[in-house]
């Protein structure tokens, strides 16, 4: 009987070859679509999942006073050890402050590269986290000082084929060059963490080593990533309720005397590249709330699919009345019909189905630059059972009301060919209608948001120049030391308007603050202030606006007593900003009260991204401090030329060490990607919803003028012009157009507010969304029924009505 119903399934298949093909096509784009989402979800929830112990993982972090900080101090990890039995084990992983890249050499094949993914961590890190060694073993991994373990890629890099285990590899940081006994080999597995080093090198050194082993106060440098294993068996929310008395038994004198009130929490490990995105992350995490859209986008395009099927063999049941009314006279049952068409249902889910794989593998590359992912259909060959699964189900969803809905229909009736057209099918019908232009209409709306809020973005005044700004990073002591003669003579270059150097620059998150308070005002008053040093002419080069007082002079720089200040600054210190210069503000450090001077003040500006709000800034002297950074305006001219000529002077000034170099309007950008790379894949899938509800309507129109063309004949007859005809017909289709606007607008415009709660400074939703959104809606509903209708209208009447 099933073979029968799959035979005469075909047979419909090729006599309606156009809504077959409609029903296939927008089936296999819905299911090829999930697809892809479903991919990507799975990837993002994966994160973390494979450690051993992993629900007894957690970090440790700081609840402060201003905001939520992911680093603890050095002397935590440690503190918590001793005093908690409840702890198996206690870990910390350290990216420490400018050291960017680290230039890797083996200086026995004379190779050197740059590694972005250099962490310290300590000897128990591999009982935290779970990797997969090629060479070497855990317990020797990292239980020495200047020892490294390394990902494969960069045992590939730096020693090709062999066995690297032993061997020395120098790393350079501006503080220090220090060559490491390789202890380990890490392949890169498909399982991912929030933790994603190339190079782990161990706590226990000689560049940092020492600074290591004196951060002792509890109120300072909260700059480790510190990890625990709880003990089997122990309730985490327990331990976390012990957490306070542990911070005031340890640290409540440190942060008395610092001034500050700052409590722990503790964040499971699986849950923090969706659910953290708290200050000084390790890494760029995920989001939640993109899991949440894309699965909802993915439900929403099959749904569309599934209301396609729905439309069109509802729609087409006219011609099938003849059939079923045989049918029923011959002697077949409801349930027998029902089972004939959930037959063909999931027959044409079966070819979207093949046909989907075959997108899949057309677009996957595509997608995987969309989303800066390497997916593939093998990372989880389980999801191929759950896309057949998917695809069963749809077929079952989408064919369940034909089904029901052709059954039904009484013989008499039928053979009289009055079986379809009630006023329930049309009813279902421009309901289901209704549904794909809301779902359609909702996505339009919050996709041009997310482009109006990532224009606003890219277009907002930061309050410094961020257009060609070339930024070189010093990477060693050397290159630092030599930045006079880089200087004198890259100013020589004749595009180049000014140079400088600086601890940071604007897009990267501060770590360097201290707690300062102003004349007249006592410790308790005091804010913290993020501080940047700089040498000359920073202020000049990235185009700062100083709106009173002056920069900092050579011989401030160079004893770091005086300070350059925000606007922001300045209000929370209680000075006003016009009458600041020359006045001192205050901070206590070992117990004695120190002192700046205020000599300038400088239009508030965006350090970091939009999602934060503008903190106290100050700028101050470099001292005896290495910078980090060298950053030269090129004022005119060429970027290529000007890069060039920069890389000539650097490689006679710096020799032996690469040259490398970024653009700072790109690097303030980075901060976004997560949202660009989301609004692109949310764009991308709006148009994929679109051309699936425009399939629909386009053959939903092209049957509904074919099942009035003798209407349409006799109107002609009558005298009824063509115009009025194409009105009567778009009219039909542009009321349920509308009805899904205004269901969509309410909808989309929580659903985009909720998103831009994410940034602080972010644009206002207007009337002008919802009308363009609108607009934008209708043409293409205009332009899908369009043709149909004109058709319809233009034809012949003769020619319609010759049957009558």
């Amino acid at each position: 009987m099933l073979i029968n119903h799959f035979k005469i399934a075909w047979r419909n298949l090729l006599k309606n070859k156009v809504f077959s093909f409609v029903n296939i096509f927008g089936l296999s784009i819905g299911l090829s679509t999930c697809f892809l989402l479903v991919l990507y979800i799975t990837d993002e929830l994966s994160y973390d999942k494979h450690h051993d112990g992993a629900d007894r993982l957690y970090r440790v972090a700081l609840d402060t006073e201003s905001e939520k900080w992911a680093g603890t101090p050095g002397v935590m990890a440690s503190g918590l050890k001793n005093d908690f039995p409840e702890i198996e084990e206690v870990t910390r992983v350290l990216n420490f402050p400018n050291t960017g890249n680290l230039l890797l050499r083996n200086e026995e094949r004379d190779i050197q590269i740059y590694e972005a993914k250099g962490y310290y961590a300590d000897s128990t890190f591999f009982e935290i986290f779970t990797y997969d060694f090629k060479y070497g073993t855990i317990e020797n991994a990292l239980n020495r000082p200047n020892t490294v373990i390394i990902s494969e890629e960069i045992s590939n890099r730096l020693f090709g084929d062999e066995n690297p285990i032993n061997k020395m590899v120098n790393v350079e940081i501006p503080y220090g060059n220090i060559d490491y006994t390789v202890k380990g080999v890490f392949r890169k597995t498909e399982n991912k963490s929030h933790v994603d080093p190339n190079l782990i090198l161990s706590m226990q050194n000689g560049d940092i080593g020492q600074w290591v082993k004196g951060q002792t106060n509890w109120a300072t440098n909260s700059i480790f990533h510190t990890y625990i294993k709880l003990e089997q068996g122990t309730d985490p929310s327990a331990f976390e309720g012990k957490l306070p008395a542990f911070l005031e038994r340890n640290a409540g004198n440190d942060f008395r005397e610092a001034g500050l009130a700052k409590s722990l929490f503790l964040q499971p490990v699986k849950d923090i590249y969706l659910k953290s995105s708290i200050g000084h992350e390790i890494s760029s995490n995920g989001s939640m709330r993109y899991i949440y859209i894309f699965s909802s986008i993915a439900a929403f395009i099959l749904l569309i699919a599934c209301v396609n099927f729905m439309n069109l063999s509802t729609a087409k049941s006219e011609k099938r009345a003849n059939e079923i009314g045989v049918r029923k006279a011959a002697g077949a049952s409801k349930n027998s019909l029902i089972f004939q068409f959930l037959a063909e249902s999931m027959f044409m889910c079966l070819l979207s189905l093949l046909l989907s794989f075959i997108i899949v593998l057309a677009c996957l590359p595509t997608f995987n630059a969309l989303t800066q992912k390497s997916l593939s259909l093998m990372d989880n060959p389980e999801l191929l059972f759950w896309i057949l699964g998917l695809a069963l189900v749809t077929g079952l969803l989408s064919g369940s009301y034909p089904a029901l809905y052709l059954s039904s229909f009484r013989p008499v009736m039928a053979l009289k060919g009055k079986g379809s057209g009630t006023t329930a099918a049309t009813a279902v019908r421009k309901g289901l209608v209704v549904f794909q232009f809301c779902v359609s209409a909702c996505l339009i709306l919050v996709s041009i948001l997310f482009w109006q809020q990532m224009d606003f973005i890219n277009n907002r005044d930061l309050g410094f120049k961020k257009d060609r700004q070339i930024v070189v990073p010093f990477r060693n002591t050397s290159t630092a030391q030599n930045y006079s003669g880089l200087k004198s003579e890259v100013m020589r270059i004749p595009n180049v308007a000014t140079v400088s150097v600086g601890s940071t620059y604007p897009g990267f998150e501060l770590v360097q603050s201290r707690m300062f308070f102003g004349e007249g005002k006592t410790k308790d008053e005091q804010i913290e202030v993020r501080l940047a040093q700089i040498g000359d002419d920073y202020v000049e080069t990235l185009g700062y606006e100083l709106l009173h007082g002056r920069t900092l002079s050579d011989s401030e720089i160079e004893r770091g007593d005086a300070i350059v200040l925000n606007e922001t600054a300045l209000r929370q210190l209680g000075y006003d900003s016009s009458s600041a210069v020359g006045s001192p503000i205050y901070y206590e450090e070992a117990g004695q009260r120190k002192v700046y001077e205020i000599v300038g003040v400088v239009k508030d500006f965006h350090h970091e991204s939009l999602h934060k709000t503008i903190a106290p800034y100050g700028l101050i002297g470099l001292g005896q401090a290495q910078p980090a950074y060298f950053i030269a305006n090129v004022g005119h001219g060429s970027l290529d030329e000007a890069i060039s000529k920069v890389e000539n002077v650097w490689n006679g000034v710096n020799k032996g060490t690469p040259f490398e170099y970024s653009f700072l309007d790109e690097d303030f950008q980075k901060n976004y990607e997560s949202e660009k790379k989301s609004s692109t894949v949310t764009l991308s899938f709006t148009l994929i919803a679109i051309f699936i509800a425009c399939i629909g309507l386009y053959g939903l129109a092209s049957y509904t003028t074919e099942q009035r063309k003798k209407e349409v004949g006799i109107r002609r007859v009558l005298g009824a012009s063509v115009s009025s005809i194409a009105l009567l017909h778009l009219g039909n289709f542009m009321k349920l157009v509308l009805i899904a606007l205004l269901i969509a607008s309410p909808l989309s415009y929580y659903l985009g507010n909720s998103w831009l709660q994410d940034f602080t400074y972010r644009i206002n939703i207007g009337w002008q969304l919802f009308l363009l959104g609108g607009l934008f809606v209708i043409c293409i509903a205009f332009v899908t029924v369009g043709s149909q209708v004109l058709k319809a209208a233009t034809v012949n009447p003769v020619k319609n009505l010759k049957a009558e």
